[in-house]
């Protein structure tokens, strides 16, 4: 196996400038095998709640990075930011100031958005792609969330679709129902870890309220009539789509996405929503770890 490529110290954490201030990065492990770089979702949602990959950092390394805008990375004022293109030039760039020649993907929930348009650029070096909790149409995710509210238990059901008709609230029987939502399709633990609550500490709002909307369960931002999955059959790396039982991101459309995506893999999660990296833990690593290997062997046995 070809030695990686890093620029910097593998056991430090950093700031990597991009355009409209600083982006925060953190390498996990000292592994010989390609590294995995992480695409967290939101939009504004940051990384630490992907915190249990960093198991993967015995194989390899495992590069975190918080998008511009959440996290520890710099807030900028300036909305004219929230694009998807500046978001896939500062993959790029985290790519470049890290050294990573060769990469994996994986991009989870809006960061299959993200993973999706910086392959649709044909990067040189990308080894594979794992699709998690994917959002390639949302058209698709909003059609699927509608359905998933309507099956909430009453008084919830009701002040969901009240809602839908005045507006978003703040009510608390507004709240009681996303939470709700949230612990049906998003994550279905008792009590949440640590690393999910920091995450949803951390999340810029600007960014997600601009490109998403107020609530998940509705888009009102500019990614409302997103859909990439017209531009899928573009993928030609070895691909796995990964999706929960009870996700919001239900199964049906993980598989649909699969489809699109010559010789592509789908594992769904039989215990988990939104959120399988920490709901069945030990079963994602395998999973990943699994994947990883062979699309390094495949590639291997091909002469790269």
């Amino acid at each position: 196996m070809q030695p990686n490529c890093f620029a910097i110290d593998q056991s430090r954490e950093g700031f990597i400038p991009v355009t409209g201030g600083r982006v925060w990065y953190r390498i996990a492990g000292d592994g010989d095998g390609v590294p995995l770089l992480l695409m967290h979702g939101g939009p504004g949602v940051p990384h630490d709640y992907l915190e249990p990959l960093s198991a993967l950092g015995t194989e390899r390394p495992v590069v975190f990075y918080d998008q511009l805008g959440c996290g520890r990375s710099d807030r900028p004022s300036d909305t004219s930011l929230w694009q998807v293109d500046r978001f896939v030039q500062e993959a790029a760039r985290v790519r470049q100031a890290l050294g990573l020649s060769r990469v994996h993907l994986l991009g989870q929930s809006w960061g299959t958005i993200l993973a999706a348009e910086y392959l649709l650029t044909r990067p040189a070096g990308v080894e594979s792609v794992i699709m998690a909790n994917p959002c390639l149409s949302v058209p698709r995710f909003l059609e699927d969330a509608g359905r998933l509210c309507a099956a909430l238990p009453e008084p919830k059901r009701s002040e969901i679709e009240r809602a839908d008709r005045e507006g978003p609230t703040e009510s608390p029987e507004y709240q009681r129902a996303l939470l709700e939502f949230f612990r049906r399709h998003i994550c279905r633990l008792d009590t949440w870890p640590d690393s999910f609550n920091r995450s949803v500490a951390g999340t810029g709002m600007d960014t997600y309220s601009t490109m998403w909307g107020a609530n998940e369960i509705s888009c009102t931002g500019t990614l409302r009539g997103y859909d990439v999955t017209s531009r899928l059959g573009e993928i030609s790396i070895p691909a796995l789509f990964l999706a929960g039982r009870f996700d919001e991101t239900t199964p049906e459309a993980a598989e649909w996405y699969r489809s699109m995506v010559k010789g592509a893999e789908l594992q769904i999660f039989e215990h988990s929503s939104h959120m399988p990296q920490l709901e069945e833990t030990g079963r994602y690593l395998e999973v990943l770890r699994d994947f990883l290997h062979r699309a390094e062997n495949d590639r291997c046995s091909l002469g790269g």
